[in-house]
């Protein structure tokens, strides 16, 4: 009996640690299936459940081809980890593309910056304009009470301490409106229209709304301040994405070593059968 080799041995243990971490990620899936009430959680569930059950299914494979000497699930896997390869690597392009162009305003005086959606790359710019998308994305930003930290903290902030304050793009864009309409100032949340009318054309201005579940969440400002938090999260994801690449082609590199061996030890057992 031919002893396993190291190749074999080291896709077996990988695909076992990606095994085992499958179990909380459709333990999370499943438990958002069950006992989500808001949009928002729907909407994360499906990309989770299926994150999981991809790996669950590759794992296995990867596994079993490599411990059985199974060439037929050692080839599958070795597919489908070629094919994630090219995945990662245009997505990683396709991320660095898409958010190249557009940053926040400076606004003189202020500790943040206002947001403009029309700032930043078309594609983005449809995404946030589908009427679909966006629905699911404002009710996340309700459900998440992105700006009701302004108003439940039990800080009473005038209006020069409001203007020093680190806003993120989202509560600039979402939770306050654009500072060129002429808000007068109440509280975070609270802004008081002016008498005399805008002086901007900036849609933005009539959007907004003091009600808690209306703010500035239609506005184009909020929807280029969720861009610009995307922007800042996707660039991460791509460095992450860039090490995970590499490391999965060592493992592809490693996996199609072990895929030769059992082509190997096959052909001499078939030989070393034969009369």
């Amino acid at each position: 009996m031919s002893m396993f080799r190291l190749s074999n041995n080291l896709v077996g243990i990988l695909n076992f640690v990606t095994l085992l971490l499958t179990i909380p990620i459709l333990s999370t899936g499943v438990y958002l299936s069950h006992h989500s009430s808001t949009d928002c959680a729907h909407f994360l569930q499906g990309p989770i459940l299926g994150l999981g059950i991809v790996l669950l299914l590759v794992s296995l494979a990867g596994l079993v081809g490599a411990c059985c000497k199974n060439s037929l699930l050692l080839w599958i896997y070795l597919f489908v980890m070629f094919v994630l390869i090219i995945v990662i690597f245009c997505f990683t392009i396709f991320v660095f593309v898409v958010t190249n162009k557009g940053a926040g305003e400076v606004v003189s005086g202020r500790g943040y910056k206002d947001y403009r959606l029309g700032d930043y790359s078309h594609w983005l710019q449809k995404r946030m304009e589908n009427g679909k998308n966006w629905r699911k994305i404002r009710s996340c930003l309700v459900d998440g009470k992105v700006c009701e930290r302004f108003s439940t903290d039990g800080t009473n902030r005038t209006l020069d301490q409001f203007v020093k304050e680190n806003l993120s793009p989202i509560q600039s864009g979402c939770c306050k409106p654009p500072t060129e309409c002429g808000f007068t100032y109440q509280s975070p949340t609270v802004w008081n229209k002016p008498a005399t009318g805008f002086t901007s054309n900036n849609t933005d201005c009539a959007t907004w709304e003091n009600d808690p579940t209306i703010l500035c969440y239609d506005c184009q400002s909020c929807k280029g301040g969720v861009i610009a938090n995307l922007k800042s999260k996707w660039k991460k994801v791509a460095v992450v994405n860039i090490i995970f690449l590499i490391f999965i082609i060592i493992v592809y590199s490693v996996g199609c070593c072990a895929f030769r061996n059992n082509l190997k030890d096959n052909a001499y057992s078939g030989w070393k059968g034969n009369p």
